[in-house]
């Protein structure tokens, strides 16, 4: 469980104004492993993840803002940009070919 939820989760870094502009939810990897806590505890137990994380040998990812905005926009590009071609839209063609 551990290893899945901090392998597919990362955290956003940016200090209390990223803390308040997320809500708390750019401590993702606290928050998958800790569901029902509120937000305001993630921070606190950060340190205590990341260290355990560390001593398991599980990859523990922080990212700024921008990058994981980054990673999210290029992921997207690579999944539509490769359904793209095989892809066909009824809707799209049907509109093509009234013109």
């Amino acid at each position: 469980f551990l290893r899945r939820q901090v392998l597919m989760s990362r955290n956003v870094r940016g200090g209390r104004f990223v803390d308040l502009f997320m809500g708390g939810l750019n401590h993702q990897i606290e928050h998958h492993l800790f569901p029902s806590m509120p937000s305001p505890n993630l921070r606190r137990v950060q340190r205590t993840v990341r260290d355990f994380c560390a001593e398991h040998g599980v990859a523990y990812t922080e990212t700024t803002m921008l990058r994981s905005y980054g990673i999210v926009v290029r992921h997207l590009n690579a999944v539509g940009l490769a359904a793209r071609d095989p892809f066909q839209c009824p809707l799209a063609a049907e509109l093509r070919s009234a013109r």
